[in-house]
């Protein structure tokens, strides 16, 4: 695979691991530097991410991805996901969200880590 695959991979190894509230599988996609910034401007480490997945505070339960543009420039990377997510978050109901990640990566070892993902919405494509 080309790291284009692979940092695809990444990204749906990310999802299946919030989805199925698998915190070792989310781990193996995450590096230890990894941050999150919600839409709201919060800022949440790696294992705060993880613990608001495993307490249930945030609930993922499909994505189908829509887009994605991924720039690789030696062991760094950058990729940006378009995908539907159904989620149910911070306590409210059950939405579909059209979610963009803005992610940046690192490979070590031959693999890829997502080191930050930056949350917003997109508008629809036709």
């Amino acid at each position: 695979m080309d790291d284009k695959e692979l940092l695809t991979q990444c990204y749906h190894t990310m999802y299946r691991g919030m989805i199925e509230k698998d915190m070792e599988l989310l781990g193996e996609s995450l590096d230890e530097s990894f941050v999150l910034v919600h839409m709201t401007g919060m800022r949440q480490t790696k294992s705060q991410y993880m613990d608001y997945i495993a307490d249930g505070t945030l609930n993922y339960y499909s994505e189908k991805t829509e887009h994605m543009e991924i720039a690789v420039g030696g062991e760094q990377a950058k990729l940006v996901g378009q995908s539907k997510v159904n989620a149910a978050v911070f306590g409210g109901g059950k939405h579909v969200w059209n979610l963009q990640l803005s992610m940046k990566a690192v490979k070590r070892n031959g693999k890829w880590y997502m080191t930050e993902a930056v949350a917003s919405t997109y508008s629809r494509r036709s």
